[in-house]
């Protein structure tokens, strides 16, 4: 399989080298987890000649006598070598039964510079701080950009690229596969055999019919306003028996499997958050493709999903602003950076220029404010609003 380094990913972990902190590699199922971490061991052992790297990869059966904590406590502490600079790599650690324990352990000895991987329903963010005592990082791995499908295929014409990327998304496992048959069959078996299979293990899901049926519904609405009592009511009425509650569980799971991603709602007047109506984005947009097919492909909520994806790869926090009843796709915030940003296929049409123009103006705070569309032009401004081609802005300090 051809690989590319991911740079972005791997800088961030070598930033950590040498901190106290238990460094959590995290994502989506197939994203690259476990091809990061065998990168950076290459590199360290490239770059420090006194490392001691124990390294353990749950999914080879050489280490099956290791899944145990206590045997995987000892084992490492069996490979300790005080004259080096010990580094311990585990690789889908959730396999290891009791593995958070080894894993206080070996952080509280001081000796060991820690990093993991693990099963995305398994090792949640917000389970972090409960499973480990000491201090986490956590980096979070997101399936190709468009960056670096460019790079694997090497492409050159973004606008072209762009086209394909929106067919074929950021799995690249699916990259090997000839046939678009072949490729979505691959990428629905992610989507059906790992994730939602983590999801049913770690919350004993029992109503699976129920929660394959919601999965299809937030992929056929990605970027529509939803409400877990819509969702409900919607369900109600086609005779399937279900509440919001349970509706609202199964969502939390599915986002906590980096199945989706919540953007809540967030009025720009008020400077407040709205408590219902939050918008759901698939973590890969070919998800939508393998699961429910390409006919009548909406390709405008398709690039709406890659923006905020990418927004999200670029380390901003992400909203949906409302504003004197107009929506605004993306409030995009990283420290005490802001951006307002609409999203659309074409622009061509004056009217949808109009409509997607009038909620941008209407902002009155001095932040910039853009419009991401297929125009195939430099970027020029309207009212100091920027008009940016999507392609563009998805390479330009693309990851």
């Amino acid at each position: 399989m051809k690989l590319i380094e991911r740079e972005h990913y791997l800088n961030k972990l070598k930033d950590v080298i040498g901190t106290p902190d238990i460094k959590v590699i995290t994502g989506v199922r197939r994203s690259g987890k476990s091809k990061l971490l065998e990168s950076f061991m290459a590199y360290v052992r490239q770059s420090d000649p006194n490392a001691n790297i124990i390294h353990i990869n749950f999914n080879l059966n050489t280490y099956e006598n290791l899944l145990e904590y206590h045997a995987l406590n000892d084992y490492i502490e069996n490979a300790y070598n005080p004259e080096k600079n010990n580094f311990v790599l585990i690789d889908e650690v959730q396999m290891c039964s009791g593995f958070e324990k080894a894993i206080n352990s070996l952080h509280a000895s001081e000796k060991y510079d820690i990093y993991i991987t693990g099963s995305n329903a398994f090792l949640l963010s917000s389970d972090l701080a409960t499973l480990f005592t000491g201090r986490t990082f956590e980096i979070e791995v997101f399936p190709f950009s468009f960056s670096e499908f460019m790079r694997y295929f090497e492409l050159t014409d973004q606008y072209a690229a762009l086209n394909r990327y929106i067919q074929e998304g950021g799995m690249s496992g699916s990259y090997l596969y000839k046939t678009p048959e072949s490729k979505y069959n691959y990428i629905s078996d992610v989507f059906n055999t790992l994730i939602i299979r983590d999801i049913r293990q770690k919350y004993h899901v029992r109503n699976m019919p129920l929660m394959e049926r919601l999965c299809d519904f937030l992929i056929d609405n990605i970027s529509n306003q939803t409400s877990t009592r819509s969702v409900a009511a919607v369900f109600t009425s086609e005779q399937v028996k279900t509440n919001d509650r349970t509706i609202s569980s199964y969502i939390k799971y599915l986002c906590n499997a980096f199945a989706f991603y919540k953007v809540r709602r967030y009025d720009i007047q008020g400077k407040r958050y709205l408590s219902s109506n939050d918008k759901y984005y698939l973590s890969d947009h070919s998800f939508k493709y393998a699961k429910l097919g390409t006919k009548n492909a909406d390709y405008g909520r398709m690039i709406e999903n890659i923006v905020a994806i990418e927004l999200l790869r670029r380390g901003y926090e992400l909203y949906a602003g409302v504003l004197y009843k107009k929506e605004i796709d993306f409030v995009a915030i990283k420290r005490n950076e802001k951006l307002y940003i609409q999203v659309a296929s074409s622009i061509d049409d004056p009217d949808t220029f109009q409509r997607e123009v009038d909620p941008l103006l209407k902002i009155k705070d001095a932040y910039p404010k853009i419009i991401l569309a297929r125009t195939r032009q430099e970027t020029y401004q309207y009212e100091g609003v920027q008009i940016v081609d999507v392609a563009d802005w998805l390479v330009e300090a693309g990851i």
